[in-house]
Parts: C-alpha cells; sequence; structure tokens
C-alpha cells in the first residue's frame, strides 16, 4: 500500500511546524515568495498539460492514465507535481527560517522517490511500453537540465 503523495506532503509540513516550533517573529513571507511561486508555476504547468490531453491528475489511480504526457512542464522533468510539491515545503522553511525545517523535505523526496514514483513508472511502462522508457531516457526524473 502506498501512501498518497497529499499525505506524505501534509505530513511533510507538519513536520516542519513540529521542528521549528512556534515562531517567535512574522514568517519571512518575502523570501518565501519566489520559490512558491516557481514551484506553483511548475505545479499548476503540469496539471494544466494533463487536463488538456484529458488524462487522470490522480496519483494513486496511475492505471487510468490515457494518455503519456511529454510536453510543455513534462518535457522538462518527468515529476513536475512533485517537484511543485517540494518547492512548496522549501518556501514553508524559508518562511519558517529554518535549515531545520529542510529535513522533511528531504524525507518527502525521498519517500516519493522510494514508493511513489517507481509504482508510476512500473504502471506507466505498462501501459505505454516504449514510448515511455525512451521519454524517461531522454527527461530526466527530478531537476530539469539545462
Amino acid at each position: 500500500m502506498r501512501i498518497p503523495p497529499a499525505v506524505l506532503f501534509a505530513t511533510a509540513a507538519a513536520a516542519q511546524r513540529l521542528l521549528t516550533g512556534r515562531l517567535s517573529t512574522p514568517p519571512a513571507i518575502l523570501p518565501a515568495l519566489p520559490v512558491a511561486a516557481a514551484a506553483g508555476t511548475v505545479g499548476a504547468g503540469a496539471v494544466r498539460e494533463f487536463l488538456h490531453v484529458r488524462t487522470t491528475i490522480d496519483p494513486v489511480d496511475v492505471e487510468a492514465a490515457s494518455t503519456l504526457v511529454t510536453r510543455g512542464v513534462l518535457g522538462l522533468t518527468r515529476n513536475p507535481m512533485y517537484l511543485a510539491l517540494a518547492g512548496l515545503l522549501v518556501a514553508h522553511a524559508v518562511a519558517r527560517r529554518s535549515v531545520f525545517a529542510l529535513v522533511p523535505v528531504a524525507g518527502f523526496v525521498w519517500a516519493i522517490g522510494r514508493w511513489q514514483i517507481p509504482a508510476e513508472e512500473a504502471a506507466l511502462t505498462s501501459r505505454f511500453g516504449e514510448d515511455y522508457r525512451e521519454y524517461s531516457r531522454r527527461v530526466p526524473r527530478w531537476i530539469f537540465r539545462v
């Protein structure tokens, strides 16, 4: 059984709060905004591409994918939605002014990479075969190739 990515994200955000405790000063919103905006742009771009071709964005039911999406932000990273969630967690760490708040970000990335992404890759390989294998060779799993 895989834990849904939204639950992993919420758990990581809660862990950030627990690790950093109550803030004695207001959160550092201004420095966190560009990080959150970049993450939001990446995530929204991915959702837009999935909706454009009318395929599922549900990470729990990857087998329901009807189309292999490889354009837009998905031509730069195979997991833009997870990259966006990790970016939002980084923005939360920046807002909390805490290096310790980055630990749950690493945990989130590890958990997604350990359980969720391999299951998705297996389902997509089964569904789309050589097209998905070629896409995987061409596009990195996490970080853009510049």
